[in-house]
């Protein structure tokens, strides 16, 4: 079997701007997209060379429309889960201010999560489950899903009657920068 940087070399032209999130079914290969958000794409990228992003919870994910992750506060199910706050903390670093783009939300497409306040956004991140146009300009592009996105649909749903939360969620369990993969 090989291993995430062997996976991800053919599918992803820059190991720099490549992110592989390992599921448990499989490896979720990433293109980072710093042309539409550098500032994004910057934190995202220091937060899974922390070792932020290891054993976080997806805490919402909701049927036909997306799975949200990146709660690094509350959300490390090896380290201070807390079920109740998942999906309300970020990271230490500062929130990133919005970089809106003319991108859509569609299949695969990876955005920022944030409050009511569009300069909110801080680790949270949501993959799309199908399109979603409605959050077009609304909310950040940073990257799109180029394999494992049938590793993405098996992620334990969430009731939509509960916005989503999840009872016993899936992780991620390993995210590294392709180009710092062994």
């Amino acid at each position: 079997m090989a291993g995430p940087a062997a996976m991800a070399q053919g599918q992803a032209s820059d190991p720099e701007n490549t992110m592989i999130i390992t599921l448990k079914d499989g490896n979720v290969v990433i293109r980072l997209r710093p042309d539409l958000a550098p500032k994004h794409v910057a934190q995202i990228k220091t937060l899974v060379r922390e070792g932020e992003y290891d054993n976080v919870a997806f805490h919402r994910v909701i049927p036909g429309f997306m799975a949200q992750t990146g709660d690094v506060q509350f959300g490390d199910m090896n380290e201070g889960f807390n079920p109740g706050r998942a999906g309300t903390g970020g990271s230490k670093l500062a929130d990133i201010p919005a970089e809106f783009t003319v991108e859509s939300f569609e299949r695969g497409t990876v955005g920022m999560a944030r409050s009511q306040n569009p300069n909110s956004a801080n680790s949270q991140f949501f993959i799309m489950f199908d399109q979603g146009h409605f959050l077009n300009g609304q909310y950040t592009v940073f990257g799109e899903v180029v394999s494992g996105m049938e590793f993405v649909d098996n992620i334990k749903k969430g009731a939509q009657a509960n916005n989503g939360s999840v009872s016993d969620p899936d992780r991620m369990i390993k995210v590294v920068i392709a180009a710092d993969a062994q």
